[in-house]
């Protein structure tokens, strides 16, 4: 496994971003049946209330505090659908560079908003990860700038495991972990911390069903470009996994599944309701999973559980609709 990132990687992404982001807080729900099921605890690692709202911060500051100051002078350049912009933008600013982001003709609002009033310039570009890494590449030989990817480079991984190792630190009896599957950096990160920490972790990666690339791939047995059905997870849209986050999640993933819109949406309604967090539907999802299985196979989960909470960028109109469950 040479060509995967190591603990001690992560264990020095951990001590390198000390400082730079917070350790996020790992709540603990107690599920009396009804939506979420019964079974034993469920805690929810709230990266939502992570710097910038999501956990892309992580990886952002990993690669960027990493970088030669040669390569990262003339500005940090990322394509993103929202929360990796965010985080570039809020690395370039603490670094004193400029930063770009490329993003979706789609993104919600209030994430365009917030890499703007961060400093960063916006352009637009497509729908797909494909066209906004394309565009990008342009961009960044035109005005010899740095580019960040959002998870496809073991820098980014490394980065996005240090949520693993807080998990561990934080629950020792946890039996099983949700996690949500975009492109894939975020469960790459998690899983290789988990794994080579706790062999006998279980974790779950997640995926929309209309954005199944990882299920796709894994089915293939190599990174497959699918056809995306537009949904609430605008954050997991990715229409093919990273080569290298697709051989992390082969090597440390036990099992994908996927969560149609509807049980996102309860998840995120949910989670306002009994625990008064605000999750976007991207960082939603694993608890819609958890839900899922603990109402089919309660037994099963008798022991702790963690769902990631990845993100908590949601549009304020989107995000009353759901409460009030339209």
């Amino acid at each position: 496994m040479d060509d995967l990132v190591s603990l001690p990687d992560i264990v020095a992404a951990r001590d390198r971003l000390a400082g730079l982001i917070r350790r996020t807080p790992l709540l603990r729900v107690s599920p009396a049946g009804g939506w979420l099921g019964t079974g034993g605890p469920l805690l929810l690692k709230c990266e939502n209330l992570q710097l910038g709202g999501a956990f892309k911060i992580r990886g952002a500051c990993n690669m960027a505090w990493r970088l030669p100051e040669a390569e990262r002078k003339g500005g940090l350049l990322t394509y993103s659908s929202g929360n990796h912009g965010l985080a570039i933008a809020r690395a370039a600013g603490m670094l004193g560079v400029p930063a770009l982001v490329v993003m979706p003709t789609t993104a919600p609002r209030v994430k365009v908003d917030g890499v703007r009033a961060l400093g960063a310039e916006v352009v637009f570009e497509g729908t797909t990860t494909l066209e906004r890494k394309a565009r990008a590449e342009t961009e960044a030989r035109r005005r010899a700038m740095t580019i960040v990817p959002p998870f496809d480079h073991e820098w980014i991984v490394a980065g996005q495991g240090t949520i693993g190792l807080e998990i561990l630190e934080q629950c020792p009896a946890a039996r099983r972990v949700y996690v949500q599957i975009g492109g894939g950096g975020l469960a790459s990160g998690i899983a290789a911390a988990i794994k080579q920490s706790r062999p006998d972790v279980e974790v779950v990666g997640v995926e929309p069903a209309g954005a199944a690339r990882m299920t796709a791939s894994l089915a293939a047995g190599r990174p497959t470009t699918i056809v995306v059905s537009p949904g609430l997870a605008d954050g997991l849209m990715a229409v093919r996994p990273g080569d290298i986050t697709f051989r992390h999640v082969r090597a440390f993933v036990d099992r994908v599944v996927t969560v149609d819109d509807g049980a996102v949406a309860d998840a995120v309604r949910w989670l306002f309701e009994e625990c008064r967090l605000a999750a976007e539907p991207s960082g939603a999802i694993t608890v819609a999973a958890a839900a899922a299985a603990r109402r089919a196979r309660p037994a099963e989960c008798e022991d702790p559980e963690v769902a990631v909470i990845s993100g908590g960028n949601v549009d304020a109109d989107l995000f009353g609709r759901l409460i009030a469950g339209r």
